[in-house]
């Protein structure tokens, strides 16, 4: 007899999906660096399927050079131009000049001696917040707040909708579906 594990509703129907939910999607980030990564990607995935972007993920990884956030800052009008270029990309001037605001504004909170990893967690006072288990939650009281936080540091496409959907992909929420059989492993993982 075969047990059936069930997924959020999301994560079935694509390997590449499933993949990412069952070992990565909502296990907490305390990296910095990991977590601006998953913001570059989560800015591009605004009006865009996670799927999408999750299927473009490598390619992305290269046309932003690993996503080092020193090379980033640097890009001036070439860059643009290379990446509005690379069809490998979603390739959207507007977040890629977002990226480059954030990459920036990442470097700037680090040269004032704010950690972007402790700054992100204070605003669920440090520990994951869970979501209500329904899958279908778009924003939250700590996305918004967040959200507003970030565009006062200068960080751009970084609206209440694409910081939430960033916080459950990073764990800061867990907002795996209530029948999600990694509900409560995520709220029980210890955090990178």
């Amino acid at each position: 007899m075969t047990e059936t594990i069930h997924r959020c509703r999301w994560a079935e129907g694509d390997d590449r999906m499933r993949a990412c939910h069952d070992e990565e999607w909502g296990v907490p980030i305390r990296d910095s660096r990991a977590l601006w990564e998953k913001l570059v990607l989560d800015t591009f995935q605004a009006g865009l399927s996670w799927r999408t972007i999750l299927h473009k993920r490598d390619a992305f990884r290269a046309a932003f050079e690993g996503f080092d956030p020193l090379r980033i800052a640097a890009y001036g009008p070439a860059e643009i131009e290379r990446l509005m270029g690379d069809a490998g990309i979603v390739r959207s001037r507007a977040k890629i000049e977002a990226t480059i605001r954030n990459a920036r504004g990442f470097l700037d909170m680090q040269e004032r001696g704010e950690d972007f990893s402790a700054f992100v967690w204070s605003f669920v006072d440090g520990d994951p917040a869970m979501g209500d288990g329904t899958g279908s939650a778009a924003r939250s009281a700590a996305g918004d707040a967040l959200s507003a936080a970030l565009k006062k540091r200068g960080f751009g496409f970084v609206g209440p909708v694409v910081v939430h959907a960033w916080l459950q992909a990073v764990g800061v929420i867990n907002d795996h579906e209530t029948t999600c059989f990694r509900r409560d492993a995520v709220a029980g993982a210890q955090i990178s």
